[in-house]
């Protein structure tokens, strides 16, 4: 059976190899052509390896019990016809999962030890000490090995109460929310901290990424996994049970994990699983109907939602439809739907956003290209007038016009002082900004709200320290900004004056946005923010999870920052390769103009040749112009063509 979802991820996938290999078409033909200089070139390569390694991560969120993993193996998985992940009933997911493609490792599940948790470092440090993580070779073409190693992820240890407590599981304050006691008085907490999976499955070769959570003990205990990971999720599916409704820990998850999450209307799925709970054979089908539209409507009243935001369907059954390929199930099941909006709405803004960035790249590619073309017809238009004044003149003259090229030359090359001054300036201004977005930079602006987090007992005071530190950051931001200002009005000045003295065509590129730097500080705070509770001081007094908050925000901020560095790298290495292209066509253009001369000395003839032959690069010119033009069409076109799929209102036979 393919599922809605995967038919859109499909063809996602598939447009984005297209788009790569379009890509790579014509930054060769640039290329062939000597048409693609060093920033325009690096921007291409930049674009194609965004589109092959683009991610999108979906997150399940839920409390135990609600059907996550079920729900993941039907929407994912059937096509092993059982599941994969382990849904039975009870705690299933003890762990983080997440489920990923990385070609450079073999299929295997790694698994860190919960007793990471006990030592400062942050989970993005882990991932970079392999050895430390549990290994498990998966074979994929066998559906009951992989499922009995998925089965990894549900193991519990039992422990003292005193080692749940420093591992984050066991909480004085809130004993309705400690673990499970067995008899002997051991607490059952997770055995492992973290799980990846890696394996090609056809949708996680393409770039999806899937989320696991466990319940709220465990996703409270992980402060990582709330501040980075689930905020950084393309979509957050947040489950509840239709025979339950919202329970308390249901709403507390929902608040502190899911709501909070700004600007997420496109990206938030609430549903309601297990419909086929209410399923009764003594009821009627419009009964059902109506019991099944009435726990919507109250679930969206509780949650503060629209009531066409809340989706109701039965993952398990859904599961069980797709196995045995029975349709009539399935559209009871109404996973058709939900795999539907899942697609349109993840799908459909990653489409946008990269199909935003394909145009941007290749207009700034071919605005470069142009530009060259400009400069190469006007230095063949002036050559020719230049060679049309010479007929019927004697050697003398010929030999005074190349004393004059040569002359004009020798003042040219005089002239680059000017603008190795112009990049001296660009550069210092350049460091100071590469300075404000370094780590160096990071740690001083957040340096009293690293002190305030790491001091010992009740932090009553953080929130105005977390208020000033991310005032801090935004403040380097916005330095950022006005240096670029500074940078992007010295270009503008300094081309303007090239321009009229030597005839160049230099634009100084717009610099990169930092507003969406700031949208993603504002976003890390608020994550932290629900951290700043009363009911949270307790947990937030305990050193190592104060410490393990302060090592997740420095890596996020970092992440931020070099983003942004990234950007304005490019931007950098778009302008300086531009000048560096006219200075080169220019010298090449005086060149040109030398040796002409020198073949007109040399033969009679050479005149008129030397004419016909400029004629004809001109002609060159002009039809390189038009296939330029052509190509750049060709690639707005092809990446608007392939829009994220029409919805689909039935599920199709394979």
């Amino acid at each position: 059976m393919v599922t809605g979802f995967s038919e859109q991820f499909d063809r996602h996938g598939a447009w984005r190899r297209e788009m790569g290999a379009r890509l790579k078409d014509l930054a060769a033909w640039l290329k062939q052509h000597h048409l693609l200089d060093d920033g325009a070139d690096e921007g291409l390569q930049r674009l194609t390896e965004q589109l092959r390694t683009d991610k999108v991560m979906v997150a399940f969120v839920a409390e135990f019990s609600r059907g996550k993993s079920e729900l993941i193996n039907a929407v994912f998985f059937a096509g092993y016809g059982r599941r994969i992940m382990p849904a039975s009933a009870g705690r299933t997911t003890m762990c983080p999962t997440e489920l990923a493609h990385d070609a450079e490792l073999p299929p295997c599940l790694r698994l860190l030890p919960i007793e990471t948790r006990l030592q400062p470092q942050a989970l993005m440090e882990w991932r970079l000490a392999p050895e430390k993580w549990t290994r498990v070779d998966l074979d994929v073409n066998d559906p009951e090995q992989l499922a009995g190693a998925m089965e990894k992820v549900s193991e519990v240890l039992h422990v003292e109460q005193d080692q749940a407590r420093a591992l984050g599981f066991w909480h004085d304050d809130r004993p309705e929310d400690n673990p499970p006691v067995n008899a002997q008085g051991l607490v059952e907490v997770p055995r492992w901290r973290h799980a990846l999976i890696n394996m090609a499955h056809p949708l996680l070769r393409q770039g999806l990424v899937v989320l696991d959570t466990p319940g709220l003990n465990a996703i409270g205990a992980e402060p990582e996994l709330t501040v980075n990971l689930i905020p950084q999720a393309q979509a957050v599916v947040f489950i509840l049970a239709a025979d339950t409704g919202v329970t308390k820990s249901d709403l507390g998850i929902w608040r502190e994990h899911v709501a909070t999450m700004q600007d997420s209307s496109s990206s938030r799925f609430v549903v309601l699983n297990k419909i086929d709970a209410l399923w009764d054979e003594l009821s009627t089908p419009a009964q059902i109907e109506a019991q099944i539209a009435r726990q919507c409507a109250d679930t969206a009243q509780t949650l503060a939602l629209q009531d066409d935001q809340v989706l109701a369907l039965s993952a398990q059954k859904g599961l069980l439809a797709k196995v045995r390929g029975d349709a009539a199930l399935l559209a009871d099941s109404r996973l058709p739907r939900f795999e539907q909006l899942l697609g349109q709405q993840v799908l459909g803004a990653r489409h946008v956003m990269l199909q935003d960035a394909i145009g941007a790249g290749v207009a700034r590619a071919q605005a470069e290209a142009e530009r060259t073309l400009g400069m190469r017809r006007r230095e063949l238009s002036d050559q020719m007038l230049e060679l049309q004044g010479l007929r019927g003149k004697n050697q003398q003259v010929i030999r005074q016009m190349r004393l004059r090229i040569e002359q004009e030359k020798a003042e040219f090359d005089r002239s680059a002082a000017s603008v190795l001054a112009v990049r001296s300036v660009h550069m210092k201004l350049l460091r100071e900004t590469f300075q404000l977005l370094g780590n160096a930079s990071i740690k001083r602006e957040l340096v009293s709200l690293n002190t305030a987090l790491r001091e010992p007992g009740l932090k009553l005071g953080i929130r105005k320290s977390y208020a000033q530190g991310f005032d801090n950051l935004r403040g380097v931001i916005r330095q950022v900004q006005t240096l670029e200002g500074e940078i992007h009005a010295m270009l503008t000045a300094a081309f303007r004056q090239l321009n009229t003295d030597y005839g160049f065509a230099l634009q100084a590129t717009e610099p990169p946005t930092m507003e969406r730097f700031t949208a993603d500080l504002d976003a890390v705070e608020r994550s932290h923010l629900r951290y700043l509770g009363l009911g949270h001081m307790v947990q937030l007094a305990r050193a190592e999870f104060s410490e393990k908050l302060v090592r997740a925000l420095l890596a996020r901020v970092r992440s931020i920052f070099e983003t942004a560095l990234g950007e304005i790298e490019l931007w950098n290495k778009a302008t300086t390769s531009q000048l560096d292209t006219q200075l080169r066509e220019r010298r090449r253009a005086y060149s040109r103009r030398i040796e002409a001369i020198e073949r007109i000395q040399d033969a009679a003839g050479g005149l008129d040749q030397r004419l016909r032959d400029l004629e004809q690069e001109q002609a060159a010119l002009q039809t390189t112009a038009q296939r330029l033009r052509e190509l750049g069409h060709d690639m707005r076109r092809a990446s608007v063509a392939s829009t994220t799929p029409p919805e689909l209102t039935e599920v199709v036979p394979a």
